[in-house]
Parts: structure tokens; C-alpha cells; sequence
């Protein structure tokens, strides 16, 4: 009000008392009606402050209202495709049921009327919810088209409908560990629904600025085709061999792009609780075995990468080898000196311990921490298990590791780390995203040498076409697959169990430059009319061998029937 006063009276200086005393009364009368005047404007400006502030108040309580009383608003989010532009994930709308208690007339009647269209409905919980003073109670979220038709039919005062977007999957069971799951609020809980929101989209939709309009499809390096591929053959395997579990992951080996991983039990994303279940499990990424002899092809890229070790070095494989209790022996000894071909196309673990004594034990474990075999493998994918060695290596560790037991990894970074053995030697992060080559050598390094890369492209070829050889049943005429099987015990009760196999299959094709990498796992399969053990080589195998079948073509690989491309000469590689 000074300020105002001092602006309306023009006071810039002091005023004389010379000023005549006519003029002085005029000024006298002008003051009071220039007070009166500002009195009147003060007490306007008041009124329309306090309408303003009792607006402002208003809309912030109705902003908040949705929180107050429980409600919250489901957000957009991006859609999914897949490397071609296949959907893969969209958002919809959908109505959900609310109640106004307050508003209800006859609780019992909205209750058993409710009950016609929700059989499910607890009726004690929603009768107390009805029967209360609130204003705003959730009742059914996320309805189906023909459940709110039916509400609406029923004409029951005081239920309203709230439009909100759920998430929807075309693919169904197809895509859904890599694609996750939102949760009723349309938040990313799992999968690479939830990597993207914690790249930021979580931050847009806070400051309101994710809307559906706003969100360009997020593209993944999913083949959709060859992930339908992948986990057929993996359902039926499991079903062929009563198997616990099977799975399967295809590998560009170039860029390190995931263009295929299933594991099944998976589940349904239109029904999310099943996710919950047990054996509901990504194996692939989050599940941690001992690989068996699939490790066994890093032993041997350990050994020839040293130096000391050449693929006409040998290896005495004649005795066991014992250290402290433990007798380590080959599943079918060969009983002689063995070369490095034959340690490996024969899966010798005496051979295999031998080519790690040649590093020694600090240098076996710096090896396979450098492939990644030790370390959670970085990824988008948030269900990444984290690698499990002894606290301590000791040369018995180091023994039992040479042939895949002792320790625990990944199937992915199983498959990650034999990319970087058959593409030249560099190692790169898996990726669910598109990747250029020149992207992929910018995040990769180089692990062995190219010539060691190029020596274990012969040595996976010689496996498959060998008539010694573990890998037979994951070839496929034309496209010149090599590869290495696995077969582990697996430990029950602190031992290791004699009919229980985790068994697994890492397949490149074509072998002469490859573009491929699939790995092959399954869970404790049986023998066809036998309840014995399936070995690797009968079970996982011809997995990796339907998925190539299948879709290599797909994947841009035609098939050639050079004979001197499709033999494990040394100089055709």
C-alpha cells in the first residue's frame, strides 16, 4: 500500500508549506478521495487473490486426487518391433470399473448383480468397501470388451468406467522373457520393459511427456521368425526327451546381436501370474549351470592362445589323473597319447587338464575372466545371472574347470564367449538392440588371436564330421556347421548325479567364416523308451541342427555343397 500511496500522490521530493491555504484544502479533500480509491482497488486486488488462490488449490487437489484416493493413471509406452518391423509389444485401451460408495444406493444389490459378471469377486471385501463412507474403490481393472457391455447392461448407480492403456503382446509366449512384463499400472517391471523405462521413459512419463504421440517403436534385433524357430524346437525337444527344461539363443557373430533366445516352461503375458511359477525361468540369461565340455573349447583356445601349445602338440591321456580324493577320467578313454584334435574331438578331461596345467592356475582363471565366462555378462536384459567360482583356485579347481565342472555360467555368455572363438577373436557384449559391424568392433576387444580363432574353426568342424567326433547330429548338409557338445552331471544332494544331465550344444555355421553362433541347452532328458540319461550329443544337438534347418536361409545363409567347403581340412578354412 506505500508503494501504491507514493505512486498515486506523486511523491518524488518534499512539499513546501508556502502553498496557499485554498490550495492546501483542495489537496487535503483530493488525498482522502485518492485513499479511498487505493482502499478500493486493495480490497478488489484481495478478493480476486483470494479467488485465484482458492483455484489454484482446487486444481492442485483435483491433480492429486487420482493419488489420494489410490488411482493411477496408466502411462504410454513405446511399441516394440522386431529387426523386420514386426510388432512385437503396442499399447491399448482398456476400460476399468470403479465404485463411488457414497453414491450406491443397495450395496447388497450392486454386489450380487456384480457377482453375475466377476464369479471371482470375494463378496465380504467388496460388500466392506461398498458399505463405507469413501468416495473413489477400485473394483476390476483392465475389463475385457464383454465384461463392461455386461456392467453397463446392469444400469447400477454409482460404477463408472475409467479409460486406461494396458499392455499388449501379439507374440504371446513367443518373445515373453525378452520382452518382460508392465505391471497393471503400465510400468516396466521385467524383461526390456523395464530396461526401457529405466533408460529414461520412467523420467518422460513423470514430467508428462511420454504420450502415445511422442513415442517412436523401439526396435529390437529380434528375428521374430527365427525366435518362433528356436522355441518350437525347444518345445518339442522337451517333450521328445520328458526333459525339466530346454532352450536355445542364435548369435550374429559379427555384431553380437541376439537375434533368437527361448527357454522354455515360459509363460503367457496375458496371464502374468504364471510368471510366478517355479519353473518359470529364463535359463538362458538367469539360470547358472556347470556347461560340462562345451567349456572345453576355451581349454583348448586357452592353450594354443599361450604359445606353448600347437594342434600337433599331444597330451598323455593313458592313466587317470588323481589329486587329493579326487580321480579324474575320460567318459571313453582312448587310454594313449592323444593329439590336440583327438583331446578335443574325443572330450578327453584328462587331455583337457593337461592343456590347463600348460598355463597354470592363476593363468586359466585370468583366461576365462577375460572371455567373460566369470562375470555377469552385460546386457539390457535385467535377469542376468551372476557367474559362480571357487572363493579361492587351487590347482584341483583349475583341473576340474579345464572340462566344465566347478563352476557355474550362463548359457548366453557361454554362446558369447565361443562367438569371440570362431569370429577372429573379439570379444563383444551381447546386445537385444540393432548393431552395426563398425559398432560392435568400436564396444568389442580382442581376446586370442586370430590364428587361435582360426585353429578352433577347425577344430569345431573336425567334431562335427569326424566319425570320432561328438557333434554328428548338430550338422546340416550345405551349411557347414562345426561344433561341441556338452554333457554335465548334475550335483543332487552335494554329488554328482549319474542320471541327471544338464546338456548343451554350441553350433557356428558356416564354419569357414561365421555368421552364427547357436547354443543349445537341455534339462535333464531321458533316453526315448529308456529312463536313462540322454547325452548331449542325442539330445541337444539336434536342436542346434532343426534351428539351423529352419532358418538359416532366414538368416541370410545359403546353403553350398562344395565337397572341399564341407570337409575339416585345415587349408579350407
Amino acid at each position: 500500500m506505500g508503494l501504491l500511496r507514493r505512486l498515486a500522490t506523486g511523491v518524488f521530493g518534499s512539499t513546501k508549506a508556502t502553498i496557499p491555504m485554498a490550495r492546501s484544502r483542495h489537496r487535503a479533500s483530493s488525498d482522502r478521495v485518492g485513499s479511498r480509491m487505493l482502499i478500493t482497488m486493495a480490497a478488489f486486488i484481495g478478493v480476486f487473490a483470494a479467488i485465484g488462490g482458492r483455484l489454484i488449490y482446487l486444481g492442485y487437489q483435483n491433480a492429486n486426487f487420482g493419488t489420494t484416493l489410490g488411482i493411477h493413471p496408466t502411462v504410454a509406452r513405446p511399441d516394440i518391433v522386431d529387426r523386420n518391423g514386426v510388432l512385437l509389444a503396442t499399447d491399448i485401451k482398456v476400460y476399468s470399473l470403479y465404485a463411488e460408495p457414497r453414491r450406491i444406493i443397495d450395496v447388497d444389490e450392486v454386489v450380487d448383480k456384480l457377482l453375475t459378471v466377476f464369479p471371482d469377486l470375494d463378496f465380504s471385501e467388496t460388500y466392506e468397501r461398498l458399505n463405507s463412507d469413501l468416495g473413489f474403490v477400485w473394483l476390476r481393472r483392465q475389463l475385457a470388451p464383454h465384461q463392461k457391455d455386461a456392467i453397463m447392461n446392469l444400469g447400477l448407480p454409482g460404477l463408472g468406467f475409467r479409460k486406461e492403456t494396458r499392455r499388449f503382446y501379439p507374440s504371446g509366449p513367443t518373445t515373453s522373457y525378452i520382452l518382460g512384463l508392465t505391471n497393471i499400472d503400465n510400468k516396466g517391471i521385467s524383461g526390456l520393459e523395464k530396461y526401457i523405462d529405466d533408460q529414461g521413459l520412467a523420467d518422460l512419463q513423470i514430467l508428462g511427456m511420454a504420450t502415445a504421440n511422442d513415442l517412436a517403436p523401439i526396435t529390437l534385433s529380434i528375428d521374430l521368425r527365427v525366435q518362433h524357430v528356436a522355441r518350437d524346437e525347444a518345445l518339442q525337444a522337451k517333450k521328445r526327451f520328458r526333459a525339466k527344461a530346454a532352450g536355445a539363443v542364435v548369435i550374429n557373430a559379427k555384431s553380437g546381436e541376439v537375434v533368437a533366445m527361448t527357454s522354455v516352461p515360459d509363460f503367457d503375458p496375458e496371464y502374468p501370474i504364471e510368471a510366478l511359477r517355479p519353473d518359470k525361468l529364463n535359463r538362458m540369461s538367469a539360470g547358472l549351470y556347470e556347461m560340462g565340455s562345451t567349456i572345453k573349447s576355451f581349454t583348448t583356445a586357452m592353450a594354443l592362445d599361450s604359445g606353448m601349445v600347437t594342434l600337433d602338440s599331444t597330451f598323455d591321456a593313458r592313466r587317470p589323473i588323481t589329486i587329493g580324493r579326487q580321480t579324474i577320467r575320460d567318459f571313453h578313454g582312448k587310454h594313449r597319447v592323444l593329439t590336440v584334435p583327438e583331446v578335443f574331438i574325443y572330450s578327453s578331461n584328462i587331455g583337457s587338464a593337461r592343456e590347463a596345467e600348460v598355463v597354470g592356475v592363476e593363468g586359466h582363471r585370468e583366461f576365462l575372466k577375460r572371455l567373460g565366462l566369470l562375470d555377469r555378462t552385460p546386457t539390457e536384459l535385467p535377469e542376468t545371472a551372476v557367474p559362480m567360482e571357487p572363493k579361492d583356485w587351487k590347482k584341483v579347481h583349475s583341473i576340474t574347470a579345464s572340462f566344465g565342472h566347478g563352476f557355474s555360467t550362463t548359457p548366453l555368455q557361454t554362446a558369447v564367449g565361443v562367438v569371440a572363438l570362431m569370429n577372429g577373436g573379439r570379444l563383444m557384449p551381447p546386445t537385444f538392440f540393432p548393431r552395426r559391424p563398425d559398432e560392435a568392433l568400436a564396444v568389442s576387444k580382442q581376446v586370442v588371436s586370430s590364428k587361435t580363432s582360426e585353429d578352433m574353426r577347425y577344430l569345431y568342424r573336425l567334431n562335427a564330421t569326424d566319425p570320432g567326433g561328438s557333434g554328428k547330429r548338430g550338422t546340416v548338409q550345405g551349411f557347414r556347421v562345426g561344433g561341441k557338445t556338452g554333457t554335465a552331471e548334475k550335483v543332487v544332494n552335494g554329488r554328482y548325479s549319474s542320471d541327471k544331465n544338464f546338456n548343451a550344444f554350441v553350433a557356428a555355421f558356416p564354419i569357414d567364416d561365421p555368421q552364427y553362433v547357436v547354443l543349445t541347452i537341455i534339462d535333464e532328458p531321458l533316453r526315448e523308451n529308456s529312463d536313462r540319461a540322454a547325452t548331449a550329443g542325442f539330445s541337444a544337438a539336434p536342436i542346434a541342427a532343426n534351428i539351423i534347418r529352419r532358418s538359416a536361409v532366414m538368416l541370410g545363409v545359403s546353403p553350398k555343397f562344395d565337397k572341399e567347403l564341407d570337409t575339416a581340412k585345415r587349408s579350407s578354412l
